[in-house]
């Protein structure tokens, strides 16, 4: 079920906020878990069974670290719950990738039937797979009901999508969350903040995409393509994290960020920063820093650098182009600390420029589902296809979506956010702002439910990942 649909906001949500308000406290998260699992099976159907299973098998692993005194007993719980935890997740995403090279390089003819992937598994894994380093590394103490663990793992706020949430991070919110107007008054406006971010911005750079696709390639229509993906990628994910965010807060929960508005970085260093950001803290605490991080040789540390970004490129797929992407970054955030980093500090415009300019390129390597096509994108870019630099019809798409652009590129910056701030700061308590505010909020939601109408569901991208 997708939150930008109808279904979603117009029969779920609000059947669900009704059964989860008129619980008693002490039964809320059951109400809640129930309903996130009904929620997952609309989308996911029986691999509700697995994450079922999944759950209870993490749970009793916790416990079962936390018991043992001995140092070895709770190393080998350990390994054998990330051996599940991350076996599953190789199984369901990577097997045929790897049986496909296998045949490949072999010149094999291994058949096997194309498996599914659970919707979710690549988020769920990694939340299982941090509560279990955190109790072995005594940074938490398990939890001591089964309901309680499944409501930090299966809440449909961020189950399927992220953000990847800590356990700690969620601790004080399982079992003694405040609701208030304000929080919840909250949630609804950053829920549809969100939505608007994929209904009206998003999904109308996919239209985009699509109709300058369907023309002959020229070296504008490229770089359009490519600088719409970018804004599409993240506002479309940006815009899921938001109504995530918002979702949570409607239910007492504060989930933790997952975007600072990253296409304002003026460094890639930064720009991970700020990108995903659940994620990358998930890398650095779980890979990079146990391998040693940068308090090792320099060749050591560049090894590190290079494993942390293979294993993040396939984490958002089983393909060649996302190996490649990871290694794009490692190789661009090697280079970077050692010659540049200093310099874009100090001219953080031309770092900002340079900076968009590489994630575009990124993007391009993401987005293209072999190198071959990678290729011809790049050459078409670059005017290296004898193909000519525009046509009257792309230029026809271009100013006709020029609103559509500059609005999706402010919306990208934190010049929005700061102006609100400011007003809500001179204007606090001021009525008519107030109303103001509410009426925006309102009509955003009535023109995202016309555009929801008119169109058919677009998937948010992430959930392939």
């Amino acid at each position: 079920m997708v939150f930008s649909s109808i279904t979603f906001i117009y029969y779920f949500l609000p059947i669900m906020l009704l059964a989860y308000y008129i619980t008693p406290n002490k039964y809320k998260n059951i109400t809640l878990v129930i309903g996130s699992l009904l929620f997952y099976v609309y989308g996911a159907g029986y691999f509700v069974f697995l994450l079922l299973a999944l759950c209870i098998f993490n749970y009793i692993l916790g416990q079962k670290i936390s018991v043992f005194k001995n140092k070895q007993k709770r190393k080998v719980a350990l390994v054998a719950g990330l051996v599940v935890n991350f076996g599953l997740l190789f199984y369901f995403k990577y097997t045929n990738f790897f049986i496909d090279n296998i045949n490949s390089i072999f010149s094999t003819n291994i058949i096997i039937s194309k498996i599914i992937l659970p919707l979710g598994i690549s988020f769920f894994t990694f939340q299982n797979a941090s509560y279990l380093i955190d109790i072995y590394r005594n940074k938490i103490v398990p939890s001591k009901k089964l309901m309680e663990f499944m409501t930090y793992v299966c809440t449909f706020q961020h189950l399927t999508s992220g953000p990847i949430v800590r356990y700690d991070e969620m601790k004080e919110d399982l079992n003694n969350r405040q609701h208030t107007y304000a929080l919840f008054a909250h949630g609804v406006e950053r829920f549809i903040i969100g939505l608007s971010k994929k209904v009206l911005l998003a999904d109308n750079l996919s239209l985009l995409i699509q109709n300058l696709s369907n023309l002959s390639s020229t070296v504008l229509s490229s770089w359009i393509i490519a600088i719409c993906f970018t804004l599409q990628l993240y506002l479309d994910f940006s815009g899921y994290s938001d109504m995530a965010i918002g979702l949570g807060e409607m239910f007492g929960f504060h989930l933790p960020e997952n975007f600072n508005y990253p296409l304002s970085a003026n460094t890639i260093t930064d720009f991970w920063r700020r990108w995903h950001i659940t994620l990358s803290k998930w890398f650095k605490d779980y890979i990079y820093i146990p391998l040693g991080g940068n308090r090792v040789s320099k060749i050591k540390n560049i090894f590190n650098i290079l494993v942390v970004w293979v294993i993040t490129g396939l984490w958002h797929g089983a393909a060649w182009n996302f190996v490649i992407w990871g290694l794009y970054y490692a190789v661009i955030l090697i280079i970077e600390k050692k010659f540049f980093y200093n310099f874009f500090q100090k001219h953080k415009v031309i770092g900002i420029f340079w900076t968009n300019f590489l994630v575009v390129i990124g993007f391009v390597i993401f987005n293209q589902t072999d190198i071959q096509s990678i290729t011809i994108f790049f050459q078409n870019m670059f005017g290296l296809n004898n193909i000519t630099f525009t046509t009257t019809e792309v230029n026809y798409y271009l100013v006709n979506s020029i609103v559509l652009l500059l609005i999706s590129a402010v919306a990208s910056t934190p010049i929005l956010k700061a102006i609100a701030k400011n007003v809500n700061e001179k204007y606090k308590n001021n009525t008519i702002v107030s109303i103001i505010e509410c009426v925006t909020i309102i009509i955003l939601i009535i023109v995202c439910t016309s555009f929801i109408i008119d169109k058919s569901v677009n998937p948010f991208l992430y959930f392939k990942f």
